[in-house]
């Protein structure tokens, strides 16, 4: 008997996650709200971490956690202003991201279910 398929398999692994985050990014880049969040020059460090925490978080490789450590999404966003309107634009971009991918339904609501609420989750202000 082999073990259930994970969620990150099921919906077709690192190129699927890597697809959602630079779809994301892409909105981010040009965004006058949420562009200022991201203090590196480049986006792509930032894209980076995302892949690999969403990644790990859904049954892929534990790489964000073997270079980065525990998450602490919150501590980590700390120095970050995160009101309504911030979360509302993050979750602008990652709806688009999310929709890109044409997943079927039921991995659609379960992927936009858990990012709905991480986002709220990070406001901080």
């Amino acid at each position: 008997m082999s073990a259930p398929e994970s969620f990150f398999d099921a919906v077709g692994g690192e190129p699927t996650f890597r697809r959602l985050v630079d779809k994301f990014y892409e909105g981010v880049a040009e965004d006058p709200l949420m562009r200022p969040m991201y203090p590196e020059e480049d986006l792509g460090p930032a894209a980076d971490r995302l892949a690999l925490f969403l990644m790990q978080y859904w049954g892929g490789p534990n790489t964000y956690s073997a270079s980065r450590g525990h998450p602490r999404l919150r501590m980590r966003h700390a120095p970050f202003r995160v009101d309504a309107a911030a979360r509302d634009a993050w979750l602008h971009h990652m709806k688009v991201a999310v929709d890109s991918l044409d997943l079927p339904e039921q991995h659609r609501a379960t992927l936009w279910d858990y990012l709905e609420r991480a986002a709220y989750f990070m406001v901080n202000a």
